[in-house]
């Protein structure tokens, strides 16, 4: 096993860790929760970047990289929900637009379709992820909480925008009619009348 591989599956040994780290109480919990959290977070910039400088993309490594960011994400906002930080339904948004982007993804992959991953989606998962660093910081700092809603409220936008974006993708890839501009008419007024070359006998 290649070591962005190895990465990959630190950050899903990371998740129960974190999980217990934010459902316990003790002194200064937060910032060993958020040191986790990030250092899982980092690992998921650091495998891509390493699979494609030293050329070791591989098709276990191309599945398990999303769904390592999922199940980080997903159990982070879970844990923020039953400390009470953040709403329940904002995080059913967040993790069933995960789900339902992974589902048609995978469908497209089976009819031999590929969706590739947008730039919102990427600032989104961006935004997350300072999101839920903010809002876990947000008992020792009221500046933070207030960013990490600000931010959970930014993420929440861009996951319904960029499911949007995949939808359509998805529509289009699967061979869906893409619906076209009708063409207006000219203007009577404007049409000027054509000469003809037939010569008229008396």
């Amino acid at each position: 096993m290649n070591l962005p591989n190895r990465l990959t599956i630190l950050r899903i040994f990371l998740i129960p860790l974190l999980v217990v780290v934010l459902l316990t109480r003790f002194p200064n919990k937060e910032f060993i929760g958020v040191a986790i959290f990030l250092a899982a977070a980092v690992t998921d910039w650091l495998d891509g970047y390493l699979a494609r400088k030293r050329g070791e993309i591989t098709p276990l490594g191309t599945w398990l990289d999303p769904v390592a960011d999922k199940l980080l994400v997903a159990s982070a906002f879970i844990a923020l929900v039953e400390m009470r930080l953040a709403p329940a339904w904002m995080v059913v948004i967040l993790v069933g637009r995960e789900l339902a982007v992974s589902g048609l993804r995978n469908i497209a992959l089976a009819k031999g379709v590929s969706i590739e991953v947008s730039e919102l989606g990427k600032i989104k998962m961006a935004t997350q992820v300072f999101a839920i660093a903010a809002i876990i910081l947000g008992s020792r700092s009221t500046l933070l909480e207030l960013l990490g809603r600000w931010a959970l409220w930014l993420a929440v936008c861009l996951a319904l925008l960029s499911a949007a974006r995949y939808f359509h993708q998805f529509w289009v890839g699967m061979g869906a009619p893409v619906p076209e501009r009708p063409v207006r008419p000219p203007l009577l007024g404007l049409s000027k009348p054509q000469k003809t070359d037939v010569a008229t006998h008396q």
